[in-house]
């Protein structure tokens, strides 16, 4: 396992992320500055990734990364997975500024992350940045950013290949093909996987309608990178589709994407950053209920559209100082559709349309200044939202209007920033300090879409303000050789108007904006080199309090997050190609709710990778998750129980050409 801890040398080394000195086109955007180490970063390799098997594993290593629930893209609804960092409380849309090379990936609609269209494999490097942050599209990173990156020429093959096999009929194909393209490149690639499904609902709580999480899904992705004298140009597309069953047969949920982008890239005295990119998404799910096993709701389409772009300058300033202007703008619109059914009759009941749009254009600046063993940064941004054409419509079977609301216009101006120093003490000790503010928009689905998850009903509330985070941080980083780091970071952050699903009666909530969730605690991550072996962790200690004056929440722990993640891996890599490694995490118990009474108990797992080169070019995996079969518990709604990923075994064959 190879994860860099908050280091100078994750920015400015860099073998992994520079790759080879004449590859002249890198595929990259511009390089981080020097002052991005006082924010503190973890970076995850391209081999990490690659052992982990899904994103959304590898992501794990980074203790205090989670998502709503415990659950992993096979068996959770694809509209739970917002990505978010130091326990400011589950929450199915992101607070975490989830980018691939630049450009935000969530959901226009509903913010969460589409893990699987998001492959392994087709990643050079994944940086992991806690706390809030500032430069481009940085509101609505209230919990930090999360940076993937494409593979570069010098990490792709010509030709790859594999296919695996697992438990739960399980199977599973990937393949890629790399080719030059003048000075450039071209790459393509795509994904599939299916599964049978293991059973997410406890066996005393197993009926004949209940089912296993069956998936399927399938993506296929292409990137150029073209010269253009002294810049380049990078084009990407990504299509993809997500189908999963979910407790019961017949609760089918579907995702799709169709996503562009177009970047440009200038190197030289005056270096420029130019991108836009677009994306429609759309989403689909059908509710059946507990008792019947008939269907109450078919959210049939949920189309949305996404479009931003940014321009980023930074002007010749001397060697010791970096220098970014910007701009940046997010526009995303969409509509959700949805017939609610009679669960006894299986006769429509209403059919129901809700939507809206929103909009978010900033300016950034950004000066790192770097003073000897001293680097001083500070940035702040100015951001104009809107949010527009908010409706909610009803109309019974007959297709009359049985409620109609047409939402008020809200538009505002907020300014955000943040700053930070790194001192490098010694050859072998580094200091950083960070403060910083940012705000994140409620998504139109936190806006306009209610959800029942049996038999709690959570209503929308187009009422939402944007929760707005104020932070600061401390961390010290100890190296004292090559092959040893340890970095340790405190912090105190208050996400204030925080959107939280509050319970007003029995099994119905409405999500609302509380005072604030104030999260304190501790952070560490450690690696560790001799020889063959290598040994790395990460531990995240939290103490996470919601403030709601007057309310039965106040004083508790936010909903689905843990006072304690753990992480750790130990690898062993005696020749190249062959490798083995064993990954322990752990998860303190959590709650279902804001009113702590449904409890998710702690959950430990044990995970295994190990490869073997059988002859040039070719070689044999096998993985295995959770290997001791823990019960790790994902919902409890009144004793109502969902359980996570079992033990699963996995072997596979991959099979890399490379003629360059």
């Amino acid at each position: 396992m190879r994860i860099a801890g908050v280091a100078t040398a994750l920015l400015v080394a860099a073998p992994v992320l520079a790759q080879e000195a004449d590859i002249l086109v890198l595929g990259r955007g511009l390089p981080a500055g020097p002052g991005v180490p006082a924010y503190g970063s973890v970076l995850i390799d391209a081999e990490r990734l690659r052992e982990a098997g899904r994103l959304e594993t590898g992501l794990l290593d980074v203790a205090g990364f989670q998502q709503f629930r415990r659950s992993d893209s096979r068996s959770a609804n694809p509209s739970a997975q917002g990505a978010t960092l130091r326990a400011l409380g589950g929450n199915a849309a992101s607070r975490t500024l989830v980018t691939l090379d630049g450009v935000p990936v969530a959901d226009p609609f509903f913010g969460h992350i589409p893990f699987t269209a998001l492959s392994p494999e087709r990643l050079g490097a994944v940086r992991v940045t806690r706390g809030g942050g500032s430069g481009a599209f940085a509101a609505g990173a209230v919990a930090g950013t999360i940076e993937l990156m494409s593979a570069t020429l010098g990490q792709l093959p010509d030709l790859a290949a594999q296919a695996e096999g697992g438990s739960h009929g399980s199977t599973g194909v990937q393949a890629g093909l790399t080719a030059d393209l003048g000075g450039g490149y071209v790459s393509l690639s795509g994904r599939w996987d299916r599964s049978d499904g293991f059973w997410t609902t406890p066996k005393d709580q197993r009926v004949p309608a209940s089912a296993r999480a069956a998936n399927e899904g399938w993506s296929l992705s292409g990137r150029a990178v073209v010269p253009l004298g002294a810049a380049e140009l990078q084009a990407r597309v990504l299509l993809f589709r997500d189908e999963r069953t979910l407790r019961f047969k017949g609760a089918d949920s579907g995702s799709e994407g169709q996503d562009a982008s177009l970047r440009l890239i200038a190197r030289g005295p005056w270096e420029v950053e130019a991108l836009a990119y677009v994306q429609a998404r759309n989403f689909r799910n059908i509710v059946i209920s507990s008792t019947t096993f008939r269907p109450t709701l078919d959210q049939r389409n949920t189309p949305a559209t996404g479009l931003g772009g940014k321009l980023e300058l930074r002007p010749p300033m001397g060697g010791d100082q970096l220098l970014r202007l910007g701009a940046d703008l997010r526009w995303a619109d969409g509509t959700m559709f949805e017939t609610a059914f009679n669960g006894s009759t299986g006769a429509i009941t209403a059919r129901r349309q809700a939507g809206g749009q929103q909009l978010s254009a900033g300016l950034f600046a950004e000066d790192d200044w770097t003073l000897g063993e001293l680097v001083l940064t500070g940035g702040a941004r100015l951001d104009h939202w809107a949010i527009r054409d908010g409706h909610y419509e009803s109309h019974n079977a007959a297709g009359v209007p049985t409620q109609s609301e047409q939402f008020a216009n809200r538009q505002d101006w907020r300014l955000s920033g943040r700053a930070g120093l790194l001192w490098h003490a010694t050859g072998a000790l580094s200091l950083r300090a960070a403060a910083y503010s940012n705000h994140r928009l409620p998504t139109l689905n936190e806006l306009y879409r209610p959800f029942v998850v049996f038999p709690v009903t959570t209503q929308a509330n187009a009422a939402l303000k944007p929760e707005v985070l104020q932070g600061i941080e401390a961390g010290v980083e100890f190296q004292p050789l090559p092959t040893m780091r340890l970095a340790l970071t405190a912090f105190d952050n208050r996400l204030k108007d925080a959107i939280a699903n509050v319970t007003i009666a029995p099994n119905l909530r409405q999500r609302r904006n509380v005072e604030a969730i104030h999260a304190r605690g501790l952070e560490a991550t450690g690696t560790l080199a001799f020889g063959a072996f290598d040994l790395s962790g990460s531990l995240a200690l939290t103490h996470s309090r919601v403030r709601a004056d007057g309310t039965a929440m106040d004083g508790l722990r936010p909903a689905q997050t843990p006072e304690l993640m753990l992480s750790a891996t130990a690898g062993w890599r005696p020749a190249e190609g062959t490798t083995l490694s064993a990954t322990l995490r752990h998860t303190g118990r959590q709650y279902e709710d804001d009113l702590q009474t449904d409890s998710l108990p702690a959950a430990t797992t044990l995970d295994l990778f190990g490869q073997l080169p059988l002859t040039t070019g070719v070689s044999l995996y096998a993985r295995a998750e959770n290997l001791f079969d823990a019960n790790v518990f994902t919902r409890n709604v009144g004793g109502s129980l969902d359980l996570g990923t079992p033990r699963t075994l996995w072997v596979g064959l991959r099979v890399e050409a490379l003629g360059r």
